[in-house]
């Protein structure tokens, strides 16, 4: 005989094999022991859970000669004929592909005869919402009054998909996701059957990937194995089989993420590719890795829930510690959109960086998870005295400010000198040409520089007086002014900083009111009479 795969081989034969679904087991054997067997039966869940397994299962105890406990003693003719597939008492159709109104017409006048051997005729009709609404009424009178002979074991992934008419004449049994730790035990007693060395950390890797799924496991199990027959399979061999990689990428991936390092992280993902990594499965384990970030940064004590060694926590507390809450939601929702898109995609690759960078730039998006994470950002910038600039800037930084760049509140000024000497020694001096010029670019200039300075500018006037290096703004608010002669002028001094900075050009600023507008002076200059000059409103 040749190979047979592992989920075939290891096929449950008996009720206590089945793994991962006692309620579901214990209710069935009950209804054998007691014999209170139902006439229809619907099984639903996720692929590879033992809806096709435990109907197998059912069909065969409920025949069986000599059944203990429930199950079936897979030693008797009907048993023995169920388990070679020649029973003519179970039918198992697929309604994938046997879905038309024939096909359940056939069903409807076989039940007609009694069973071969057994005590019952059963009928395992799997994927049953594949079929057609007209075979659905042409098996509705047959599931609503059978023979007493005759047992219907309907399977499905998709329950939502039957009529309401199906549902209510059948018992109903939901097929949960096995667990990762039932998944790696059972893998683990099988290895020692067949004589396979494997790492617990490989089985319990494979347990993951298969998201709930026993017969994935044992699919992915089998795909490994023949990769290295004859060698222990160990977790870095998994890694490579799979496509997948290792945790430690993805700790470096979160990390230039966070530092917005666009280039270093189109590295990363063009080293994944190049190893040969599959995309969407790489995406996948990013999501899992953000997802038990989530769970050890939102609960206390959820060392205990992750299924994660003692190292890799460590260091994942590290990067919880790193991130705030909000930024992780946005990386997780980004990153799930993101993989549904994957699934269709032609050109995985340059949807799969676009992704990236927007996970680097939250400046490219509008929604408010990324309006919150670049207000962070600007607050960081903030704390630091950092004044960010056009893009055609550069940025420049400045003494922090009470007001604007200081948490605390308070400064801590380097030199305590008045700013027109530090002014004058290390720019030039302005002149009457370069008052002029700096007034002719005035509104640009303050464009440039943070709230709440620049609106308490945009609410003053400008005046070029007859004294070359001195600049008059004329206030209409009495709030405008004193945040300037606030704290000693210091405001006053970042403003003649920032115009040195810019222009190159040593300017002192003076704090006019309304009532003394030097416009009605004869020794200064009104800009509103200067081509060019720009007066505020």
């Amino acid at each position: 005989m040749g190979y047979m795969a592992l989920y075939r081989k290891w096929r449950p034969q008996n009720f206590d094999e089945v793994q991962g679904q006692d309620a579901i087991v214990r209710t069935l054997r009950n209804q054998i022991i007691y014999n209170r067997i139902g006439h229809a039966y619907l099984f639903c869940g996720t692929r590879g859970t033992g809806k096709t397994s435990i109907a197998k299962l059912f069909a065969k105890a409920v025949n069986c000669e000599h059944p203990v406990n429930g199950n079936p003693c897979n030693a008797c003719p009907s048993c023995q004929a169920i388990n070679r597939q020649v029973s003519l008492d179970v039918l198992e159709i697929d309604a994938a592909s046997n879905n038309g109104v024939d096909n359940i017409r056939d069903i409807r006048e076989q039940v007609q005869y009694s069973p071969v051997e057994g005590r019952y005729k059963v009928y395992i009709i799997d994927e049953v919402h594949m079929l057609s609404p007209g075979a659905f009424n042409a098996l509705l009178k047959t599931l609503e009054e059978p023979p007493a002979y005759v047992i219907f074991l309907l399977a499905t992934t998709e329950k939502h998909k039957i009529p309401v008419t199906i549902l209510s004449r059948c018992q109903k049994y939901d097929f949960k996701r096995i667990s990762a730790d039932t998944i790696t035990q059972h893998l683990s007693n099988l290895m020692e059957k067949e004589n396979v060395s494997v790492e617990t950390k490989a089985l319990r890797y494979i347990a993951r990937a298969a998201d709930g799924s026993m017969r994935d496991a044992l699919s992915l199990l089998d795909q490994c194995i023949s990769f290295y027959i004859g060698q222990t399979l160990t977790y870095e061999n998994v890694l490579d089989v799979l496509g997948t990689a290792d945790t430690s990428v993805f700790s470096s991936l979160l990390r230039q993420i966070l530092a917005h390092n666009t280039m270093a992280v189109l590295d990363i993902i063009d080293n994944i590719i190049n190893e040969g990594r599959e995309l969407s499965q790489f995406l996948s384990d990013f999501l899992w890795y953000l997802r038990n970030l989530l769970i050890l940064k939102d609960q206390e004590g959820a060392e205990d829930c992750l299924d994660l060694s003692r190292e890799t926590i460590n260091a994942m507390r590290e990067e919880s510690d790193m991130i705030n809450m909000n930024t992780l939601l946005r990386l997780i929702r980004l990153l799930s959109d993101l993989s549904g898109q994957l699934r269709t995609a032609t050109q995985k690759r340059v949807l799969l960086e676009v992704g990236f960078i927007k996970l680097c730039r939250p400046e490219t998006e509008t929604d408010t998870e990324s309006l919150a994470e670049r207000i962070r950002q600007l607050e960081e910038q903030v704390a630091h005295g950092i004044l960010t600039m056009p893009s055609d800037s550069a940025k420049t930084a400045l003494p922090k400010s009470p007001v604007e760049n200081t948490p605390g509140g308070t400064i801590n000024p380097s030199d305590p000198a008045s700013v027109e000497e530090a002014l004058e020694k290390r720019f030039s001096p302005a002149q009457a040409k370069d008052l002029m010029e700096i007034a002719s670019q005035w509104d640009d200039m303050i464009g440039r520089i943070s709230m709440p300075m620049q609106k308490f500018l945009r609410a003053a006037d400008l005046f070029v007086t007859d004294n070359s290096s001195l600049l008059q703004l004329v206030f209409h608010d009495e709030l405008a002014k004193n945040y300037f002669e606030c704290n000693h002028h210091h405001n006053l001094d970042l403003l003649s900083e920032f115009v040195a900075e810019q222009t190159g050009k040593a300017v002192v600023f003076e704090c006019i009111s309304e009532p003394s507008r030097p416009s009605e002076r004869s020794d200064s200059i009104d800009l509103s009479k200067i081509h060019q000059t720009v007066i505020f409103e």
